[in-house]
C-alpha cells in the first residue's frame, strides 16, 4: 500500500508576523511544545513500524516548524526509512539548514514560502542557494498580493531557472486582479490560473480518503484538511479498512493541497512525484 499523509500536529507558533495570518508571532508554551513533540515522535515511530507500506509525507503545520529541532530530527529520521518515498514540509525557510546534511537527499524536499517584509530577498535567496549546494529539492512560493508583484518579479529573476515559483492567488474578492495583473502573474507562474479558481468538487472523484489522508497529532484520519468528517485513526491496527474511494462532499475546493488531488484536474501529470512539495515534473516556464 502506498499512502500519502498530510500531517498537522498541534504546533501553532510562528516567528513571523504576517498580518493576514492568525498564527503570526504566536508562541507555544513549553508544555504545548512538549505535547507536540511527543505526538510527532509517536507518528514517526508509527511510520517506522510499517515496513510493509510505502509513504509520502507532507508536514503542513499551522506555524513554523523547522525552527524546532524536533521537526528537523523527525524529517531526518523519516528520510532515512526505506518505506518513505518522500518527506516534505511547508516552511518560511528561516531556520538554519545544516541539519539537512544528515537527511537522505533523494527523499527530502521543502515547500518554501517567501514573505516580503519578514525577511530580506537577499537572505531568502541565500537560503535557496544553500539548498542548491546541498542538492535538496524545493519549490518557492509567494502570496499574490498585488502590491507584492514587483517583488515577486524580482525574486523570479534571481531564482535559478530550475526552481518552480508558484503564486498563491487571493480569491476572496472576485475582481481583485486586473487583466494586466493576471498577465503578470501568469508570466511568473503559468499554473496560477488553477490557483485562482474555486474548483467545482462536489461529487467529484478525489484521491483523498483512499491514497491521500490528513492526520492530526492524535492520529485522527480525515480525508483532507477541508472536510471535518473523522474516518478513523492511524493507531488503530485496522486503520487501512477506512481507506476507500470517496466523492468530494464540499461544493468547491480552492486550496492547492486539496484540489491537486481531484482526479478530473489531472494535476498529478503536472507534478509527478513532486505533488506534495509543489514541485512540477518539468519546467512550466
Amino acid at each position: 500500500m502506498n499512502l500519502s499523509i498530510l500531517y498537522r500536529g498541534p504546533l501553532s507558533g510562528c516567528n513571523y508576523s504576517c498580518q493576514y495570518c492568525p498564527f503570526a508571532k504566536t508562541k507555544n508554551s513549553r508544555e504545548e511544545l512538549l505535547d507536540d513533540t511527543r505526538k510527532l515522535n509517536r507518528f514517526v515511530d508509527w511510520v517506522g513500524s510499517h515496513s510493509n507500506m510505502t509513504f509520502s509525507i507532507l508536514f503542513t503545520p499551522w506555524g513554523e516548524a523547522l525552527i524546532r529541532s524536533s521537526y528537523q530530527k523527525a524529517i531526518v529520521r523519516l528520510s532515512q526509512m526505506p518505506q518513505v518515498n518522500k518527506v516534505a514540509i511547508q516552511t518560511n525557510l528561516s531556520c538554519r539548514l545544516s541539519w539537512l546534511n544528515q537527511a537522505e537527499k533523494n527523499s527530502v524536499a521543502l515547500w518554501a514560502t517567501y514573505h516580503p517584509g519578514e525577511t530580506s530577498r537577499e537572505r531568502f535567496l541565500a537560503q535557496c542557494a544553500q539548498l542548491d549546494a546541498m542538492q535538496v529539492r524545493y519549490s518557492v512560493g509567494v502570496v499574490g498580493f498585488k502590491e507584492a508583484l514587483p517583488e515577486i518579479e524580482a525574486l523570479r529573476a534571481l531564482l535559478p531557472s530550475h526552481v518552480y515559483l508558484w503564486v498563491n492567488a487571493l480569491k476572496k474578492q472576485e475582481d481583485y486582479y486586473s487583466e494586466e495583473d493576471k498577465a503578470r502573474l501568469i508570466e511568473l507562474d503559468p499554473l496560477v490560473l488553477q490557483n485562482m479558481t474555486h474548483h467545482v468538487s462536489f461529487g467529484k472523484s478525489c484521491k483523498t480518503g483512499q491514497s491521500v489522508i490528513s492526520v492530526d497529532g492524535d492520529g485522527t484520519i480525515k480525508r483532507c484538511h477541508f472536510i471535518d468528517e473523522r474516518l478513523g485513526n492511524i493507531y488503530d491496527p485496522n486503520f487501512h479498512s477506512v481507506l476507500k474511494p470517496r466523492a468530494c462532499t464540499n461544493q468547491t475546493c480552492g486550496c492547492h493541497i486539496g484540489y491537486v488531488h481531484l482526479d478530473h484536474l489531472n494535476l498529478y501529470d503536472v507534478y509527478g512525484d513532486g505533488v506534495l512539495e509543489r514541485i512540477t515534473q518539468t519546467s512550466v516556464r
